[in-house]
Order: structure tokens, then sequence, then C-alpha cells
């Protein structure tokens, strides 16, 4: 009888015929739905909620409506409304609480007519569903006033909802120039999406008008604008008639080479990249055959041979490369090697490294990274240690990241003795490594609970003036608080202090 009472309370206050009602009185609506019972907020109509969407920005008045739920025993936990947002596709979010999701509808609240219709402060809502299916077939009758039937929607459309119109025209090759036109005029903040940009040239390849693909590219060169893999699907279900898709390629990269600057090369790259990753890799050498031998055109080759574990592919690759006079560099060396280090493939390891050697490109910081971490991998950290002092023969100074790897490497290992050994060394053999390296262990020690180890550890820092990393130290602080280290704290802390002045006196 009670819940009874409460329904009919509920639809009286929400009853916008009501005079007297929160709807018919107040801008808007904050309405406490977390503290209500689910069979109360069933109740609550559509309109109720989204009445009098003018005054969405505006400051708002709290209404929390004790006197109605003062009954559920529940504490108020106000709910604004005015966060409610179009989802993607059109859809609505539910209403949110900290400890549940209430839907205050079954349907998607866009199919709503009066929702779908109106302008809230200029911002339309996302089309849906049924509004983007209507959009394609209006774009397919392209009729003279379709600009202004496109405008009659009011809508806003999602990018994936872009994407999704230039999918179906692009498959059916109906022209979307007109429709990219309105999308830019209409929606100003997605000029520059390069997808969306992309769709369009694949567009025009889809019906075969390059000219007008010449136009819109010098227009995006000008504006800066990258093309992505989208530009030329046109050209991906020529790929079993080779000498079609041979053709449209030549013509596709005439016109790219006449744009130029960033939107050329980007889409001579894109090109590259789009075959790689279909498989067709004689497309993909075949653009760089017509254009220019570049290394890092090879590279995306090869990138695509590493990542399906084709390491033959990949070295034939390299061999090409030195054959056509394109020769390879230590960058694209330690792409092979790095993928061979992480697929376990040693033998295969240790020739490359060997033809780097031969053919006088000798490695670098990097290379020696990459053989560090697969021997510490292995367990190898005797052969590491020699690694790194070949590297140091040659002038190349480690990377932060081959001393933590070491590091790392001998503290897992339990060689406690041994990482705090390395770590001094490295201090003093390369100097602009110490913080970081001696931060790193005194962190190691710390999370493994070695308290006293640690603190040693940070008291030798300070007395070398060097400064721990500020959380690691706090960390640190706090843990020898906790476990009655007060004193060992406190000097810690002075010393801290003495050495952050010491540093700031030097720095003025």
């Amino acid at each position: 009888m009670a819940i009874q009472n409460l329904h009919n309370k509920f639809r009286y206050l929400l009853n916008p015929s009501n005079p007297n009602s929160i709807v018919s009185q107040t801008p808007q609506l904050y309405i406490s739905l977390a503290c209500l019972p689910k069979n109360i907020v069933s109740l609550i109509p559509t309109s109720a909620i989204f009445f009098n969407f003018n005054h969405f920005h505006s400051k708002t008045a709290s209404i929390p409506l004790y006197s109605l739920i003062s009954s559920t025993g529940y504490s108020p936990s106000l709910v604004n409304l005015r966060w409610f947002k179009p989802y993607c596709h059109g859809g609505f979010q539910s209403l949110s609480t900290s400890s549940s999701i209430v839907s205050t509808s079954s349907t998607p609240l866009a199919e709503n007519s009066w929702i779908r219709n109106h302008d809230v402060d200029g911002i339309r809502w996302n089309a849906s569903p049924k509004q983007v299916s209507d959009l394609v077939e209006m774009i397919r009758k392209g009729e003279n006033d379709l600009e202004s039937k496109l405008d009659s929607f009011n809508v806003s459309l999602s990018v994936a909802s872009i994407i999704q119109v230039f999918g179906v025209l692009n498959c059916e090759k109906v022209s979307a120039l007109r429709f990219f036109d309105w999308i830019r005029s209409s929606q100003p903040n997605l000029r520059g999406n390069y997808d969306i940009c992309s769709l369009v040239i694949d567009n025009c390849g889809r019906l075969n008008d390059f000219e007008a693909m010449l136009c819109i590219l010098n227009e995006f060169r000008q504006r800066g604008i990258r093309l992505t893999q989208k530009a030329f699907g046109f050209l991906s279900v020529l790929i079993l008639t080779k000498p079609l898709i041979m053709d449209s390629v030549r013509q596709v990269v005439i016109v790219l080479n006449e744009v130029g600057g960033s939107c050329g090369v980007s889409g001579i790259r894109s090109l590259i990249e789009m075959f790689s990753v279909l498989g067709s890799f004689e497309m993909a050498k075949y653009v760089i055959q017509i254009t220019e031998k570049k290394v890092s055109y090879y590279n995306i080759i090869i990138k695509e041979k590493c990542r399906r574990s084709d390491f033959i592919g990949a070295r034939a690759i390299l061999d090409e490369m030195w054959r056509v006079g394109c020769v390879p560099r230590v960058n694209t060396y330690n792409y092979v090697l790095g993928n061979l280090c992480k697929n376990e493939e040693s033998s295969e390891a240790n020739e490359l490294l060997k033809e780097m050697q031969e053919k006088n490109c000798p490695p670098d910081d990097l290379t020696f990274e990459i053989l560090v971490c697969q021997s510490c991998k292995l367990c190898k950290l005797d052969y590491a240690i020699k690694l790194l002092d070949g590297m140091v023969s040659r002038g190349l100074e480690p990377r932060l990241t081959t001393h933590a790897t070491i590091v790392k490497a001998y503290f897992y290992s339990k060689r406690y003795e041994e990482a705090y050994n390395y770590v001094v060394y490295s201090s003093v053999k390369h100097k602009c490594s110490s913080n970081t390296i001696y931060s790193l262990l005194l962190s190691l020690h710390q999370k493994k609970g070695n308290l006293v180890t640690a603190l040693s550890i940070l008291s030798e820092m300070t007395k070398k003036g060097l400064r721990p990393n500020s959380a690691v130290y706090r960390r640190l602080l706090k843990k020898s608080s906790d476990a009655r280290q007060q004193n060992s704290a406190r000097n810690l802390e002075n010393g801290f202090s003495s050495l952050s002045s010491h540093s700031a006196i030097k720095e003025g």
C-alpha cells in the first residue's frame, strides 16, 4: 500500500499537466535516482527526464525529493541528468551511479522523434543506425537539393558513422564527394581527420576519377593531411588481377609524386604498408621500384616479415637492398636482430651480427643492448659483461636501459653482491648513470623487503653526493619509520636535506 502511494505521488510530481509539478516549474531536473527502488525508477517518463533541453547548460538548482523518498530509508544521492551523452551510434547512456546502472527506458532514446529532430543549444545528437541508413539512401539518389536534405536531418555524425557511410558508398562505387564536402562544412572539427580524408581518396579511386583525386590531394597537401592505408582500399580488390593492379598502382604513384609534400610521402608509405599487411610483398616492392629505393620503404616490408616470423624473408629483403645499392642502416639490422632474439633464434642472430661486421655496418649502442638483453634472458651474465666491455672498447656509452637490464638480471638471480658491485663500478665508469642505477638497486631491495640493505645503499648514495629517485626515497623513508628505524630515517632525512641544500647552492 505504501509503495502504491509512493507511485501515485511520483506520477503527480512528474506530470507536466500538473501546474505544481517539478517538470512545469523548473528549467532543469536533478532526481535522486540512486536512492529509489528500481520499480519506482521505471515509472519516470522519458519526457520528464528530457524536458526543456534549452536550459541544459544553464546554472542548475538541486531539487532533492526528500518528502517523496523519506520512506525508502535511502540517503539521497543526486544524479545530474545533464550528464546524459549520446552513444557513438545513436543510443543514449543509462543513468550511472556509484553502485549500479539504472536504465530509464528499454528503447534507445535516439529513436524518439522529438529528440531526433531538435537542436540542443546548437549541439546535434548523434545519428541513429536508421538515420545513417537513410543518409546513405539519400546520397545514392544524388538529388539536386542533397545538401539541404542532409541538413534537415539535423544530426551529428560520429567518425564511426561517417566511416560506415563511406564503406557502403565506396563498395557500391557511389560518389561521396558531395557528402565529404557536407561533412567538412557541417562538422568542421573533422576536417583534419586522416581516416575520413583517406576514405574520400579511396572513393575517387573506385570511380577511376584520378583528376578529382589530384585536386583533393593538392588541397590536403596545403593543409598537412597525411594519408592512411584506408586511402587505397580500391587497389586491394584488384590484387588477383596483376596487369590491372599494376596499371592502377602506377596511376596512383604518378598522382602522389605530382602532389608531393607530406601528403605524397605519407601516401607512398601507406601504399607500401597496405600491400605488406595484405601479404602482397611483390606489389609493395613494385611501389618502391617505381618510386624510390629508400631504406625507410624497405624497412616497412622487413617489419611485416618479422611480424609474421618470416626471418628468411626478412634476410632476403636485406640481401636485395644490398643488391640494388640501397645500403641498410644499423637500425634495419637492429629490428631484425631484436625479433630474432625475441623468438630465441640465437644462431640466426649470431649470423646476422657477423654479416653486419663483414659489410661494414658497425653495431651501435642499441645493437649491444639487444645482445645483452638476450644474454641476460638466457642467464649468461658473464657473456653479457663481455659484450658490455666490447661495447665500451668501441667508444660506445651503454644506455641506461642496458645498465638496468644487467642490474635486474643479477638481482633476480639472487646474486645481490654482484648487482651491488656492478652498480658501484658503473657509477665510477659511467657517471651519467650513477643516480639512476643506484636508485634502481635501492628500489629492488626496498620492494624485496631488504630494508637494512636498502638503507645502507641510500646512506652510501648521500655520502657520495648522489640524489636518489624521490619516489623511492619517500617510500623507503616511510618503510623505515613504520619499522621503528626512526634513527636511521632521521639521519637519512638530514642527509638528504643537506644534499638538497648543497644542490641548490650549486645551482644558484
